[in-house]
């Protein structure tokens, strides 16, 4: 892009909204793409950090937050001096221009890599000598007080771990010990980008941390509902969570990444497109917290009491199964009811409908990392189950709700760096900074170092050690020993030794290079893609569909055209058909070129296609329990079916609500007593599971004459939920222009219609609720669409 020169703004420019768009524009698509990429792996670009990538604006009207920092008032003084962190005047001796200028740390001291951390050797552990690394990853822990930054909002409860059988071969941990043993544990899951006061069902990562209380310790698993993470380095976090956060200048939008920010970020780092793929799927709009799966995401280690230690990944599998919603399922729900997965979790625990799950290890030895055709050191790339199986060692029930939200839920802290004896860490550089990042910011959020003594947060093995002060303070320790060693407390507490204490991996991962202290990434960290393509082409075709859609819908937020080219330029080495379907939904005439590749020729992969990433590949076992199913009712209906269907899913852990115009006593037919719950109009059929229309020629003319029945019925049919229709209130369905083919020739088997509930109608029914959603009504009118086009 040609510059024509640093232009200062004139009070005119402030009123041209159309011009800041126009530069904005320019500015953006002069970036095509991340030209920094190529010289960030490898030992010489560790080595010898290459300057950053900067463009020059056409006038200072694109870089600035708003078209009125012209107006200016003996407060806020005049607009930022180009270039310049003032130190004078009003407000104009804080304000910070960047245009033009060098990184620097706080110290302003010029950062020559900001793109890794520094570790020993390539692929070797990072160093605490970081200075960098944790300056910058310490003021973000500190920026937002006293709410957590991230995982802001959470829903949380008791339950506990029993393992399946012995796994001492592999590691002394003190969970995996004994067939049969019980360990205590608190699971708080979360949304990530939401402020604590956001909505439950945004499109997000979901954050799924468990605390076990074991009787070594505490160790806390704190992993996501996605596999895999945006990043490689922690040093990137707070770039990330700044580019999803609410834009600074408006703040706004809450709980979303359908904005410029974060699109422009992720669209400038490929490593983040594997990431995408996940985000943009189903997984990010989960059914339930109960219907979805846990991962510890980055690779850890196992160690048997002989200190050998293998890899490992954490997998939690869901007994209900991996379910989700659809986006407009979503969006009402949001509306409806922002707390919908809290009073799931909670109501599922209240009516004995526990949320139960199988963890599962993915264990693996050094030597078959090293032959990988990815790093297991890698945050973005999973390790397929075709390659390494995924061995259930023990099940995880959440069987009681807390008493108190504060106290337990708002006041746990977890923190990556919480292991016990058994459990240690690889050299995963973003791992290295949680491990710092956790314990800062827990101590920023609930007052000081002692928030180990909240009783939420508090072993149940007994802590003894020298830390007698700080703020908070709740423990009395005896006597006038507060050191290490002494006579005077007889030597204690005294230092366990290898045999009882915890003692750190001595074998690491070799870095086979003649250098080491260095800011780099290993080779196959450059491979941004193949990951990427085999989760979208492990997914079915309804949900590749949702995934197009929903980069459609996120792109189609930006104001800024560059950075929407710039990212369906990404998602072209994804797939050619994913990028040209969003390129359509977005207006595109032409799709931008593929991206550059950071790395040319990417290893050939072990796996190009798993089935075991579609959410459909796990169902789950088939129970009905936990589901809310709406029953309509109405003045006029015969309510001794009604009762039946009621108590027959009552009996089976399901929770039915009688639904009517208004709440109350309903009038029916033969004077069976029925109650209703709720109203149509306080709980629409989005909230529930499925919909059953009762029987009764005046109930369903009472029906029709609410202009929310059709709604009701609509949503149901549309999420693909489970219809069961009754007598007279075939009606209703035709009313509301559902189907009963969803092909040529195929019935729904979704959607059962009977003259009256028999016990073969039941069974029916109980059939097709235990699969939750029925797809293949969305896969039919995907069907259609490709073949009128």
């Amino acid at each position: 892009m040609k510059s024509k020169g640093k232009v200062a703004l004139q009070s005119s420019d402030f009123n041209s909204a159309s011009e800041k768009t126009m530069q904005t524009q320019e500015l953006a698509a002069a970036m095509p793409f991340n030209a920094h990429l190529g010289f960030e792996h490898g030992i010489d670009s560790a080595m010898h950090p290459k300057v950053g990538q900067t463009i020059q604006p056409e006038s200072r009207l694109p870089t600035g937050s708003t078209l009125t920092e012209s107006q200016g008032t003996p407060k806020t003084g005049s607009m930022a001096a180009e270039g310049l962190n003032a130190g004078i005047g009003s407000l104009d001796r804080v304000r910070v221009d960047s245009s033009g200028q060098m990184l620097t740390t706080n110290q302003g001291v010029p950062i020559s890599d900001n793109q890794n951390s520094l570790k020993d050797g390539l692929r070797g552990p990072v160093l605490l000598e970081d200075f960098i690394l944790r300056e910058k990853i310490t003021h973000f822990d500190h920026e937002r007080i006293p709410e957590r930054i991230v995982h802001a909002r959470g829903s949380g409860a008791h339950g506990y771990f029993e393992c399946y059988e012995p796994l001492t071969q592999v590691t002394q941990a003190a969970p995996f010990q004994e067939e049969g043993k019980k360990t205590p544990v608190f699971v708080r899951f979360s949304t990530v980008a939401g402020e604590r006061g956001s909505k439950d069902t945004a499109r997000d990562v979901r954050g799924f941390a468990v605390k076990f209380y074991t009787d070594e310790g505490n160790w806390d698993l704190v992993g996501n509902n996605m596999p895999v993470f945006f990043i490689q380095d922690a040093i990137k976090f707070p770039d990330l969570i700044h580019a999803v956060k609410p834009e600074p200048h408006h703040q706004m939008p809450q709980a979303a990444s359908a904005h410029d920010t974060f699109w422009d970020f992720v669209s400038l780092m490929p490593e983040s497109t594997h990431m995408l793929m996940w985000a943009m799927s189903d997984r990010a709009i989960p059914r339930s917290y109960a219907t979805m799966e846990g991962f510890g995401v980055h690779t850890f280690r196992l160690v048997n009491a002989q200190n050998e230690s293998v890899f490992v990944k954490f997998h939690w599998k869901p007994k209900f199964g991996t379910h989700s919603m659809v986006w407009d399922e979503a969006v009402k729900i949001s509306g409806a009811d922002p707390d919908y997965h809290r009073r799931d979790l909670w109501e599922r625990i209240e009516s004995g409908a526990f949320p139960e799950w199988e963890l599962g290890l993915q264990i693996f030895t050094e030597e078959q990392a090293a032959k990988f055709s990815f790093d297991v050191l890698d945050a973005t790339k999973l390790i397929p189950e075709e390659l390494v199986p995924v061995k259930l060692v023990g099940r995880m029930v959440l069987n009681r709700n807390p008493d108190n939200f504060f106290a337990e839920t708002e006041q746990v802290a977890f923190c990556a760096a919480h292991v016990i004896p058994g459990i240690d860490f690889s050299n995963d550089p973003l791992l290295a900074g949680r491990i710092h990042s956790y314990m800062d910011t827990q101590i920023s959020r609930l007052g000081g170092p002692n928030f180990h003594e909240l009783p939420i947060n508090s072993p149940v093995n007994p802590v003894h050690n020298n830390q007698r002060d700080g703020m908070h303070r709740q423990a009395i320790p005896r006597g006038r020993v507060s050191y290490e060693p002494n006579s005077l407390g007889g030597g204690c507490p005294f230092q366990a030794g290898a045999e009882q204490g915890f003692v750190t991996v001595p074998e690491r991962m070799q870095a086979k290079q003649l250098q080491a202290k260095v800011r780099g990434k290993p080779e196959k960290f450059a491979d941004h893609y193949t990951q990427a393509k085999l989760f979208f082409n492990s997914q079915t075709p309804v949900e590749q569909a949702h995934i197009a859609a929903a980069f459609r819908f996120e792109l189609s937020k930006l104001t800024v055209p560059a950075i929407r080219q710039r990212m369906v330029s990404s998602l072209r080495n994804v797939s050619q058909a994913l990028a040209q379907q969003v390129a359509d939904g977005l207006g595109m005439t032409s799709m931008p070129p593929a991206m550059p590749l950071a790395l040319a020729k990417p290893s050939k992969p072990e796996v190009s296609v798993s089935p075991l990433l579609s959410l459909t590949a796990r169902p789950g076992e088939g129970s009905i329990a936990g589901l809310k199913i709406a029953i309509l009712a109405a003045h006029g209906m015969l309510g001794q079916s009604a009762a039946a269907v009621h108590a027959e899913l009552t009996a089976l852990g399901a929770t039915p609500c009688f639904v009517a115009p208004h709440i109350g006593e309903v009038q029916t037919s033969d004077q069976v007593p029925v109650v209703a719950d709720a109203s149509l109009e306080n709980e629409p059929g989005f909230l529930f599971d499925a919909l059953v229309l009762p029987e009764g020629e005046q109930a369903v003319q009472n029906l029709a004459s609410d202009p929310h029945t059709l709604d009701f019925i609509k949503d149901t049919y549309r999420h693909g939920k489970t219809l069961l229709s009754l007598g007279a209130s075939q009606a209703l369905l035709a009313a509301a222009g559902v189907p009963s083919q969803v092909a040529a020739g195929k019935l729904d088997q979704g959607l059962i219609i009977e003259e009256t509930y028999t016990d073969e109608v039941q069974d029916a029914f109980i059939q097709a609720l235990a699969l939750q959603r029925h797809p293949q009504r969305e896969a039919a009118l995907l069907q259609n669409q490709g073949a009128r086009s």
